[in-house]
């Protein structure tokens, strides 16, 4: 064998270890600049969607504050949960579009009805934070983990009322589940625990009856198996009417 030949093969390989330091050094060289907020920064976040209480522009001060700039090293998965931990974000989408832009499609909470005075329903009744906005929304107050039950309880209730072109301004569901509700016109109705569709019911057909009388109904009283209590306005006595 020549000499040559002999020096063939560790030229080969002193190719090879060079070809591998430039591959690793180039590989260090593009991660770096991938990581560099300056080479690839996230220069526009586009938010979509309809909503009127969202402020964008406080979401997108939170986005930039809570990641790095680089498109390659943000994490749409941790974008996607610090929105929807927002108070009035009920769903989130975020994804890349090269090669500087983040979309984000919102939906926004519907609110229906105030809960416990400081929180919101949404319509499946899930609360959350109403961030100290009073929207007019009827008024539910009941125990911790009753929010659905609530929420379904005045939904029934309003459908009943509205025949008669009734509206709940306030409901309460006691510790013991019994239901009490004041209508807007004023007149409170005081339900109890059991069968309370059917009492208020009760009501809705004999409220026509009651609004011709000359004083106006304070509260009504369906806590019987027939019949019910009225209380006049202005009057301390009671006066009882049997169906």
């Amino acid at each position: 064998m020549s000499a040559e030949q002999r020096q063939a093969p560790w030229g080969g390989i002193a190719f090879l270890a060079v070809l591998v330091v430039l591959l690793i050094s180039g590989g260090i060289h593009t991660y770096n600049w991938m990581q560099d907020e300056q080479q690839a920064p996230v220069q526009v976040i586009d938010f979509s969607g309809q909503f009127e209480q969202l402020d964008v522009l406080k979401l997108e001060r939170l986005i930039r504050q809570s990641q790095p700039g680089s498109f390659f090293a943000l994490d749409v998965n941790d974008i996607h949960r610090l929105l929807e931990d927002q108070a009035w974000v009920y769903r989130a989408s975020v994804r890349k579009q090269w090669p500087n832009r983040l979309k984000v499609y919102l939906v926004e909470q519907t609110p229906v009805a105030r809960w416990n005075e400081d929180l919101m329903l949404n319509p499946y009744g899930e609360s959350f934070n109403a961030e100290g906005k009073n929207l007019g929304l009827p008024r539910l107050f009941g125990p911790g983990g009753s929010e659905k039950t609530a929420l379904e309880g005045f939904n029934a209730m309003q459908r009943l009322l509205r025949s008669r072109q009734l509206d709940i301004e306030e409901l309460s569901l006691s510790e013991r589940f019994a239901w009490q509700v004041q209508l807007v016109n004023g007149i409170e109705i005081n339900l109890g625990r059991q069968e309370f569709i059917d009492r208020l019911q009760r009501f809705v057909d004999v409220y026509p009856l009651l609004s011709e009388q000359p004083k106006g109904v304070s509260y009504v009283d369906l806590r019987y198996d027939t019949g019910l209590a009225v209380g006049w306005q202005n009057e301390t006595d009671t006066n009882q009417t049997k169906s």
